[in-house]
C-alpha cells in the first residue's frame, strides 16, 4: 500500500524557514513501529500521522512522532497538521475551526483565513506550574552561559500545557544567541532529578521574545527551530515573573530558530481574568507547503 506524504514549514510566512514537518495522510493502516520507522527516516523534529477520528464530529485523529519517540502533544506538528488537512479539502469548505485528537486529548484550532497567508491558532490545555530549578551555576555551564547571564529575580522553573519545559529567562538576546548545549553537562546538573527540555528566552522588546529550545536528554531534539508546545506556557512564564503586562488579552510574538537559520514567529495569545493563570492560551503561525509526493508501495508494509 503506498501513502501520501505532505511536508510542510511551520510557523513562518515563507518557505524554507519555521519548523519543518512531515504528514502522512491516510495512516491507519501503519502500526506504531512502522509510524516510528518512517519518523526516524525522515529526520526532522516531528512528523505526523493522520487517522480516522473517534469522534466522527473531529477532522482527525493525529499520531506525532520524533526520530526517538511519540509525543501525546506537540504545537508546530498540531498547526501543521491541521493546515494540511485544510489545504486537502478534508474539512468543510469556509470552516473556521477544527478539532484533532491527540495523545492528550481534543485538540482545538481555529483557522484565521482572511490573512495571506493564513494563521492557525491551537488552544493549549491549562497551564501548570511545577518545581524550580535551584542550581543557577550548573544549569548555565551546561548552556555555555555565565550565571550572571540570567535574568536576575526570576527562578527557573518547569511550566507546562501537556509537555514539560524549563523556562530560563536570560538578561538580553545577546546570551540566547551565546548559549551552547552541552549535552553531558545537562546531564550532570540534571543529576537526581528528572531531565527536562531546556526553553531558554529574553526580552526583545515590547510585546516580543527571543527563544531557543534544547532537547537532546528528553526528545532527542538537539535544538528546535520553533516550539508551538512550549510557546503557550512561555507566554504565561513570562506574565507570571513580569517580563510582559498582565491585562485581560496579552499578545506577544516569540521568535526562534534564527541561530539555526530557521527563523520562526510564533504569536501567542493569553487572557485573564481572575486568578493568577490565564484563562485561554493560544498559539498561531503560517504554514508554508514544501514538497508532496508518495511513499513507493511496500515501504512501510
Amino acid at each position: 500500500m503506498s501513502y501520501r506524504v505532505r511536508t510542510v514549514d511551520v510557523f513562518t510566512e515563507r518557505p524554507l524557514a519555521g519548523n519543518q514537518l512531515a504528514v502522512v495522510l491516510n495512516a491507519d493502516g501503519l502500526d506504531a513501529g512502522r509510524m516510528q520507522d518512517f519518523a526516524r527516516e525522515m529526520n526532522i523534529s516531528e512528523t505526523t500521522f493522520v487517522l480516522a477520528p473517534a469522534d466522527p464530529a473531529h477532522a482527525a485523529r493525529v499520531r506525532i512522532f520524533t526520530p526517538t519517540a511519540e509525543l501525546a502533544f506537540a504545537g508546530h506538528p498540531t498547526i501543521g497538521t491541521a493546515w494540511v488537512i485544510w489545504d486537502e479539502g478534508l474539512v468543510p469548505a469556509g470552516a473556521e475551526d477544527l478539532v484533532l485528537e491527540e495523545g492528550i486529548g481534543p485538540v482545538p484550532v481555529r483557522i484565521a483565513a482572511a490573512t495571506e497567508p493564513a494563521v492557525l491558532w491551537m488552544t493549549h490545555p491549562q497551564v501548570s506550574f511545577g518545581s524550580v530549578f535551584e542550581d543557577r551555576s550548573a544549569l548555565s555551564q551546561a548552556l555555555g552561559l555565565a550565571p550572571s547571564d540570567l535574568a536576575e529575580g526570576i527562578p527557573m522553573q518547569v511550566a507546562s500545557t501537556g509537555n514539560p519545559f524549563l523556562f530560563v529567562a536570560l538578561r538580553e538576546p545577546r546570551a540566547v544567541d551565546a548559549a551552547q548545549c552541552d549535552a553531558a553537562a545537562l546531564r550532570r546538573a540534571f543529576a537526581g532529578r528528572d531531565a527536562e527540555a531546556v526553553f531558554i528566552f529574553a526580552q526583545a522588546g515590547p510585546g516580543r521574545l527571543y527563544s531557543r529550545m534544547f532537547a537532546p536528554l528528553t526528545l532527542g531534539i538537539w535544538e528546535d527551530p520553533a516550539t508551538g508546545s512550549g510557546s503557550g506556557p512561555l507566554g504565561a512564564f513570562a506574565v507570571r515573573y513580569g517580563l510582559a503586562p498582565k491585562a485581560p488579552q496579552v499578545d506577544l510574538v516569540s521568535e526562534q530558530g534564527t541561530r539555526m537559520g530557521r527563523q520562526s514567529f510564533l504569536k501567542i495569545r493569553l487572557a485573564y481574568s481572575a486568578g493568577d493563570l490565564p484563562s485561554l492560551i493560544e498559539v498561531g503561525g503560517s504554514v508554508r507547503p514544501v514538497l508532496s509526493g508518495e511513499l513507493a508501495d511496500g515501504i512501510l508494509d
